[in-house]
């Protein structure tokens, strides 16, 4: 994935899917966590991909440093969404169990 990234088109695809399909969607996931709602299925495979993609971009960024902020901030984005999420899981009643306060 590294080198395909060098090659001028396939970067400015994949920042152009990143900016208009994924970030609006990941953001999207974001305030459903935010508020407490669990993520579907389909929601926790989209952000698998996301996640699993972005490791692939990591030695691209690690060569260019004027990406290294963008990568942060998605990758910490990530983690406040797999937190909020798993929070989320842990407040599910459990039927035949007193409800957590």
């Amino acid at each position: 994935m590294y080198s395909s990234l060098e090659q001028k088109g396939v970067f400015e695809a994949v920042m152009f899917r990143f900016e208009k399909q994924r970030l609006p969607r990941i953001l999207d996931i974001k305030k459903l966590v935010d508020r407490g709602e669990k993520l579907s299925e389909f929601e926790m495979e989209f952000l698998e991909e996301v996640f699993t993609d972005t490791q692939q971009y990591k030695s691209f960024v690690d060569t260019h440093p004027e990406f290294q902020m963008l990568y942060a901030r998605v990758a910490h984005l990530y983690n406040q969404i797999a937190s909020a999420a798993m929070e989320n899981e842990k407040r599910i009643e459990i039927p035949g169990e007193p409800p957590s306060t």
